[in-house]
Formats: structure tokens, C-alpha cells, sequence
């Protein structure tokens, strides 16, 4: 074989040395690129998902000062309730009291009075009249 020839066939595999190593470096850097977009594009869904998270968290942390107010507000009104009901049944037994207060008058005035029958029987029908 000829020196040109050694030559030629030397240059024609450097060639192809060198074009297999810049299609090897071309395809890395497309796969390089691609892995990058890909990244890029994971990094986009996760920041609008925190977003999304963040607006669901504060719509949730809303709801829950909702309900404690609402809970709180509850609690005020059931104590009012109950603060009334006491009252209620404060007023129910001094009614209670003065019912008897003014039925022991009765019995005394009819103890007393001459011209009234001792079985109150008129007196009872006079208040029913009225």
C-alpha cells in the first residue's frame, strides 16, 4: 500500500473519528437539552401546584376562623341561654312566693272577715268573675 493511500485512509478515519465523536456530543447535548426543558417544565408544575397548595391552605386556615367564630358565637348565646333560663326560673319561684304570700292573705282575711264563709268558696268564684 502506498503512503498516499496509508495516508488517505488514516485522514478518512480521522474524519470519521471526528464526526462520530461531534454526533455522539450533538446527540449528548440534544439529550442534555431535552433534560433541561424536561426540568424546566417539572419546575413550572411544581411552582403553579405550590401556588395552587398555598391558595387551597389559606382558604382552609379561612374556614377554620370561621368556624371558631361561629363556634364562639355559639358558646355566647347558649351562656346567654342559660343565664336567661336561671332568671326565668328566679322570677318562676318568686311568683311562686308571692302566689303564696297572697293566698295565706286570703286565708287570714277570711279568718278574720265575719260576713265570709270560711270555705272560700265565694271568694273563689269572685276571682274566677274577674
Amino acid at each position: 500500500m502506498s503512503t498516499g493511500a496509508i495516508i488517505a485512509v488514516v485522514a478518512i478515519g480521522a474524519v470519521v473519528l471526528i464526526l462520530t465523536a461531534l454526533a455522539v456530543r450533538g446527540a449528548g447535548q440534544r439529550r442534555r437539552d431535552a433534560r433541561r426543558s424536561e426540568a424546566r417544565e417539572l419546575r413550572e408544575q411544581a411552582r403553579a401546584q405550590s401556588v395552587d397548595a398555598e391558595g387551597a391552605r389559606a382558604s382552609a386556615e379561612e374556614q377554620a376562623a370561621q368556624a371558631r367564630r361561629s363556634e364562639a358565637e355559639a358558646e355566647e348565646l347558649a351562656a346567654k341561654a342559660r343565664t336567661d333560663r336561671v332568671l326565668a326560673e328566679r322570677e318562676r319561684i318568686e311568683a311562686e312566693r308571692h302566689s303564696e304570700v297572697a293566698r295565706n292573705h286570703h286565708d287570714e282575711a277570711r279568718t278574720l272577715d265575719p260576713d265570709v264563709s270560711d270555705n272560700g268558696q265565694e271568694e273563689a268564684l269572685a276571682i274566677d268573675g274577674d
